[in-house]
């Protein structure tokens, strides 16, 4: 199983990063599949330094806020009206419930069906499994102001554990249970950020991550406004390795 970071920033997107997205690939039957964690605003140019979008199997969009699922309406209008597109099925996008009302009202003079003719809505649900080819992913419902999951990838025998955004919560011990690697969100920072039930810092991540067996540690979802070393340095005094940080076109074999 491959993991490229297609976008990283968190909240919006940043100078160096568009906003949440994640790829993740595994071989199967001779063919590449492809999935997106995600597909936040400005990813889908990203996304086309790896991918030609036509080839994905499948979206996941953890929850509606902007940052991880508004170039859905972008990729829409690629498949669609392309010159030269041909027809193609509808591509599963597997997203909490009201996504494909709230994305036909994001984009105005949308066609009567919304976008039927090139997504297939799944409406996501806590422990919520979909195969797409090698690649099983289970939903888990997470801590976040709105409706929100973390999705266990699974190919191969390696684990991919997606928090999304969340805080700290029961289910992220399932979630990343022996997970080979663990993308967490870190948009938090320890002794500033006060609120809770909205972002983990790096040292709840690092937490979790340890609680459930987890061999890797990468946080992500970082605003352009933190200082990813503090992220790190908060994650670090939990976590007894190495403390990665995602980095924007970076690829990893898990």
């Amino acid at each position: 199983m491959k993991l490229t970071i297609i976008g990283c920033s968190g909240s919006f997107a940043g100078p160096a990063s568009p906003a949440s997205s994640y790829l993740v690939q595994a071989d199967s039957g001779g063919r590449t599949y492809s999935i997106l964690l995600d597909l936040g605003n400005g990813a889908l140019g990203a996304l086309q330094r790896h991918l030609d979008p036509d080839d994905l199997d499948a979206i996941f969009i953890t929850h509606l806020h902007p940052d991880h699922c508004m170039d859905l309406t972008g990729l829409y209008v690629y498949r669609k009206y392309r010159p030269g597109a041909m027809p193609q099925a509808p591509v599963p996008v597997h997203a909490p419930g009201g996504a494909r009302e709230r994305l036909h009202e994001a984009y105005e003079g949308i066609d009567d069906d919304g976008m039927l003719g090139q997504f297939a809505f799944h409406t996501v649900t806590q422990g919520a499994v979909a195969q797409v080819g090698p690649l099983r992913v289970t939903a888990y419902r997470v801590h976040h102001p709105v409706e929100a999951y973390g999705y266990r990838v699974e190919a191969d025998g390696a684990v991919l554990a997606y928090t999304g955004d969340t805080d700290a919560c029961d289910r992220l011990r399932d979630l990343c249970a022996d997970a080979d690697l663990v993308l967490a969100d870190s948009a938090f920072v320890e002794g500033r950020d006060v609120l809770r039930g909205i972002h983990l810092t790096g040292r709840r991540a690092a937490e979790a991550a340890v609680g459930a067996g987890a061999r890797r540690l990468m946080l992500t979802h970082i605003p352009a406004w933190n200082d990813p070393e503090v992220c790190r340095a908060q994650a670090a005094e939990v976590w007894p390795g190495e403390v990665e940080l995602a980095a924007p076109d970076a690829t990893y074999d898990l």
